[in-house]
């Protein structure tokens, strides 16, 4: 998020970072802050929600010894694959802050194209070493 300059960053898990009022996240100021903004717009959650489309999301964890090697190596093969999907999905690939893994996460319209997407990108990593 500091990279990007975001203020808003979240995880399917329901947790959510409103960097302009803290650090860590927390649930009662992300509902406060979802309330202030129904009241801004002057519409129901259904309205504001009303242009949102999920797309099946797929989490892959590589377990890697070396993650500077693991992200080089997913580097072109995430790039690609973001060309690929263009505005049909997205791909990311971070390093897990817990554990020694790397987590590729691959949205697309479609599942079985997440899947795919995300089971390619991983085995280039897994053979990075």
């Amino acid at each position: 998020m500091r990279a990007t300059g975001a203020t808003i960053g979240g995880e399917q898990s329901g947790h959510t970072l409103l960097t302009a009022h803290a650090t860590t996240g927390d649930g009662l100021l992300t509902g406060l802050q979802l309330l202030a903004a129904l009241r801004e717009a002057d519409q129901t959650l259904d309205q504001l929600a009303a242009g949102f489309t999920p797309y099946p999301q797929v989490l892959v964890n590589v377990r890697v010894e070396d993650t500077a090697a693991a992200l080089a190596a997913a580097e072109p093969l995430a790039a690609a694959a973001s060309d690929e999907l263009g505005d049909d999905g997205r791909v990311l690939v971070r390093v897990s802050g817990t554990e020694p893994l790397v987590r590729v996460m691959v949205e697309a319209a479609d599942a079985d194209r997440a899947r795919s997407i995300a089971d390619h990108i991983a085995s280039g990593i897994g053979k990075s070493g």
